[in-house]
């Protein structure tokens, strides 16, 4: 029986799983994300989580998330002819993330290497926000790792990833 609905109903996701966020060992300087997906991300997949990560790093690198200056966030609602204090840009400390490894998967695993530099805290409550939307909209997270290790794939003995270790131009 044709229930009249589109056609493409299987193209969008009807159950929402809950994207499980656990902190492990964390340092702004040596960081590695860890995503555990529902199933293997296909190769379209893998290429927006990519964009997720690289989006997010870039505003980091430009300062995005620095939690000395949220004058807008601080003014609450009623921002209608708020006046903004340019300045305040400069008076407050750089909040930079520094590096960015290349983000790499394994079967229904990905991780990807951070130096978060100088970079508030503020940067992982809008990944996490991010990522549980895109888990929602388009690949289901089942967990996101923020530091540490994972038992089922080692990372490096001095953990950072090879590359950068020989590339001292970062």
């Amino acid at each position: 029986m044709d229930d009249g609905g589109c056609p493409c109903q299987d193209l969008f996701r009807t159950t929402q799983l809950l994207m499980n966020v656990e902190f492990r060992e964390c340092d702004f300087f040596d960081l590695w994300i860890w995503l555990e997906f529902d199933t293997v991300p296909s190769n379209l997949e893998q290429q927006y989580i990519e964009e997720v990560l690289n989006s997010w790093f870039f505003l980091g690198k430009l300062g995005g998330f620095n939690a000395e200056n949220l004058q807008v966030q601080d003014m609450g609602l009623d921002i209608s002819y708020m006046s903004y204090d340019s300045s305040q840009i400069d008076s407050s400390l750089t909040s930079l993330m520094h590096n960015m490894a290349d983000l790499e998967f394994q079967g229904t695993w990905a991780r990807c290497w951070f130096d978060l530099g100088t970079t508030d805290a503020i940067a992982l409550d809008v990944l996490i926000n991010a990522l549980h939307q895109f888990s929602n909209e388009y690949v289901a997270i089942e967990t996101l790792w923020i530091g540490g290790e994972n038992a089922d794939w080692p990372i490096p003995g001095h953990r950072r990833p090879d590359y950068l270790e020989t590339n001292t131009d970062y």
